[in-house]
Formats: structure tokens, C-alpha cells, sequence
């Protein structure tokens, strides 16, 4: 089967539980076990993800886009340690930069890093981040310190990546709405499996 075929969701599949359980059975066999490159597989699951929710629009139950982003933000430890010697400590090694750094995604340029240091933190990828849960916005503008990456925002959910054999966070998967509401339990439920798939799957 194409690669591309794997976004593709049967008409028989109205409700979001049928979706969700189709879209990671989809994901699992996209993940192929050879190649385990966090990069590769994290582009092929915003991309799967994006493509399979506008096919499923029609039965989102907003009445409109089921998403328009979809996309991963990654602990900054995970990226390639910088040349520059002036962002490194006095050992040589580099100091934490305290941010979330834009990974795999699909829809509008996004905000390239999202501050997780003391103090500084905000927005929903921040707060799923730190407080290792999944964070569901129903309405972003009332989210307190809301980020708007894409002012046509209006709900938003956020699951952590968490390695649990080391109960550490690698980062977020964040999926935007253009209606307020889009998201619920459901969604919640699907993603979270979906996320604990992608962690499995890749080399950190």
C-alpha cells in the first residue's frame, strides 16, 4: 500500500472512537520498527494525523476543519548541541535553555519556541509540558497566557510525550481547531494512546 493511502479514512467510520482506534492502527503500521529516527517518525505522524482529521471533518462534529495545525514541540535537549561557544557554560557543556523547540508539523508557520524556564512559562504547551498531562482548551481566548501561533485559533488540546521508564517529557503533540469546542474526552483518549505509540516507537 502507498504511504499516502494510510491517511485515507473509510466512509464507514462516522464516529470519533471508530476514527481514533482507525488512525493509530493506521499509525502503528506507518511506523515502521526498522526505522526508529524521532525526526522521520514525527513528520509521518502530524502528516498522518492532519490528513486523517480534514478527512474526517464531516463527522468531527463542529461543522467545520476537524484541525488546521498539527504538529510536535520538542525539549530543546533533544536538537543537535550548538557550535557557538558563547551558548555554552564555563565546562564547555551547554547550560538548559529552558524552551520547547518547534519539531514536525503540518498547517501555518508556527511560534519557533515556547519558554518552559521558572518564570517564564506560558501557553498550553507549556502548561501539558510541565504539569505532564494533557491540557484540552476549549476556547483558547480565555486560556490564561495563550500563545496565538494562528489567530484563527479557537480550540486547542496538548498531550505530553512522556518516556515512562525515565517519567521524563521529550515534548508535546499540539493540535489546533478553528472552532471553539473542537476537542473532547474522546480526542483526549485517542491522542494520548497515539502519543504513548509515537514515544514507543522512536530512538531519543
Amino acid at each position: 500500500m502507498p504511504h499516502a493511502d494510510s491517511a485515507l479514512v473509510p466512509e464507514t467510520i462516522t464516529t470519533k472512537a471508530e476514527f481514533w482506534a482507525h488512525t493509530y492502527s493506521q499509525l502503528e503500521a506507518l511506523l515502521d520498527s526498522q526505522q526508529r529516527n524521532w525526526v522521520t517518525n514525527l513528520s509521518n505522524a502530524s502528516s498522518l494525523l492532519y490528513s486523517s482529521l480534514l478527512a474526517f471533518s464531516p463527522h468531527f462534529g463542529n461543522g467545520q476543519r476537524a484541525v488546521n495545525w498539527c504538529g510536535f514541540y520538542l525539549d530543546s535537549e533533544l536538537f543537535p548541541q550548538p557550535r557557538n561557544p558563547s551558548q555554552r557554560g564555563e565546562s564547555g557543556v551547554r547550560a538548559p535553555s529552558g524552551r520547547l523547540l518547534l519539531g514536525p508539523f503540518n498547517g501555518k508557520p508556527a511560534c519557533q519556541y515556547i519558554n518552559i524556564a521558572p518564570g517564564k512559562a506560558r501557553g498550553v504547551c507549556a502548561d501539558a509540558f510541565l504539569q505532564k498531562r494533557t491540557v484540552v482548551v476549549s476556547d483558547v481566548e480565555s486560556y490564561p497566557g495563550h500563545i496565538a501561533c494562528d489567530g484563527e485559533t479557537r480550540s486547542e488540546i496538548v498531550c505530553p510525550l512522556i518516556l515512562r521508564e525515565a517519567s521524563g517529557v521529550l515534548g508535546v503533540m499540539d493540535l489546533d481547531c478553528l472552532v471553539v469546542g473542537g476537542f473532547d474526552n474522546e480526542d483526549k483518549a485517542g491522542l494520548e494512546k497515539i502519543a504513548e505509540l509515537i514515544v514507543t516507537a522512536c530512538d531519543w
